[in-house]
């Protein structure tokens, strides 16, 4: 409300042309993402194309004034295995150069056969990945059966790709167990959605895929899937500046996920260094 005052903006009363060209007015619209309507829309930069908008505002525009920096920094990884789906991520929260919280979780608890991770701007994982939860839900009243990793994932490609160029910041990935056994899909803010055995996504994600690369394979047990999950992000937090605190860990079972723990990054490197002695 305080930036509308100050932009002189009126909430809701013009909306931009998705093909292009001037924005044209439009009484009584969302000011934010209506739950209850047919189309559900969320609230853009009135008067202008958005990507326009951004690109003013944000790093290398060539304009002058005030530059939006979009730092953003984490490691998450998630690999299938005989016995389900592993997921680990780090705990470190970044605003720009600042740590906001160092124990934070990235893994979205969509719902007991579903889980998701963060990697980009938290707000916008947090907020598709919740609207995507609801989506499950009510498939599942609908239809009497949980929806399948596959359908979630596109589910979930096809509301980012809406708003493909208006700044979103989301690298997700999503796994879960349906009738063809375990799943993992990657996706992101483009709406590109990518399955396979293994990602990892965020800044310390090539030191996190050297180690999952070297130790992953599909025959691993449970305590070995474990400790390579621990290992890559422990690693990965070691080497990137923009990782750290904990490694969060998540197991998806037939029956469900269950969370394995945490452990802090520093106890397990220190561990690993007395290995190698």
């Amino acid at each position: 409300m305080a930036l509308l005052d100050v932009c002189r903006l009126e909430r809701g009363a013009w909306d931009w042309n998705p093909l292009g060209g001037a924005a044209t007015p439009r009484p009584g619209a969302p000011g934010h993402y209506a739950f209850g309507v047919e189309k559900p829309q969320i609230a853009v930069p009135p008067g202008r194309q958005p990507s326009e908008f951004l690109q003013t505002h944000c790093e290398g525009s060539g304009s002058s004034g005030q530059r939006i920096e979009l730092e953003h920094g984490t490691t998450t990884m998630a690999f299938t295995f005989q016995h389900g789906v592993i997921v680990a991520t780090d705990s470190r929260a970044s605003s720009g150069s600042y740590i906001s919280a160092k124990v934070f979780n990235k893994v979205i608890e969509i719902n007991p056969y579903l889980l998701g991770t963060m990697s980009g701007s938290a707000a916008d994982c947090q907020y598709w990945e919740r609207l995507l939860a609801k989506h499950c839900r009510l498939y599942y009243l609908r239809n009497k059966e949980r929806i399948s990793i596959s359908a979630a994932s596109k589910l979930l490609a096809n509301m980012l790709v809406e708003y493909r160029g208006m700044g979103l910041s989301v690298g997700s990935m999503l796994c879960g167990w349906d009738k063809k056994g375990p799943g993992l899909y990657y996706i992101d803010d483009n709406g590109v959605r990518l399955g396979g055995p293994l990602f990892s996504t965020g800044s310390g994600n090539c030191y996190a895929y050297g180690i999952l690369d070297s130790g992953h394979c599909p025959d691993l047990s449970v305590e070995e899937a474990y400790e390579l999950g621990r290992k890559a992000i422990s690693y990965a937090t070691h080497r990137d500046a923009y990782s750290g605190g904990v490694v969060n860990m998540y197991h998806m079972k037939e029956d469900g996920w269950i969370r394995v723990g945490r452990t802090d990054v520093s106890d397990l490197l220190h561990q690993y260094a007395e290995a190698k002695k």
